[in-house]
C-alpha cells in the first residue's frame, strides 16, 4: 500500500519535457522547491502532487487538477488559476494574488 502513495521526484526540466511530449498525468509527483515560474501546465493532472515551496508565479495552470496537492509555501502570484481545481489542496502559507491584490493564505 505504501508503494502506491510514494511520490516520484521530478525536476522542473523533466516535468516540462514530458509535458511538451503530450503527457498530462503527473499525479503524486514530488516537485517541491522546483522553479516552474512562467511555465504552461494547463490541463495537467497534479492530484496529490507535492508542490511545497515551488515557484509557480506567472505560470499557466488553468484547467489543472490540484486536488489534494500540497502547496504549502508555494508562490502562485500572477498565475493563471482559471478553472483550476483545488479541492482538498493544502494552501497554507501559499502566496496568491488576485488582480492587483496579493495575499498569503495562513494556517487557521
Amino acid at each position: 500500500m505504501e508503494e502506491q502513495t510514494k511520490k516520484i521526484k521530478l525536476s522542473a526540466e523533466e516535468l516540462l519535457n514530458r509535458y511538451a511530449q503530450g503527457e498530462r498525468d503527473f499525479r503524486n509527483v514530488n516537485l517541491s522547491g522546483e522553479n516552474l515560474r512562467l511555465t504552461n501546465l494547463s490541463h495537467a493532472d497534479l492530484r496529490g502532487a507535492d508542490l511545497r515551496n515551488a515557484d509557480l508565479s506567472l505560470a499557466n495552470i488553468s484547467n489543472t487538477n490540484l486536488a489534494g496537492a500540497d502547496l504549502r509555501g508555494a508562490d502562485l502570484r500572477g498565475a493563471n488559476l482559471e478553472d483550476t481545481y483545488f479541492d482538498g489542496a493544502n494552501l497554507n502559507d501559499a502566496k496568491i494574488s488576485i488582480g492587483t491584490m496579493s495575499f498569503k493564505i495562513l494556517e487557521i
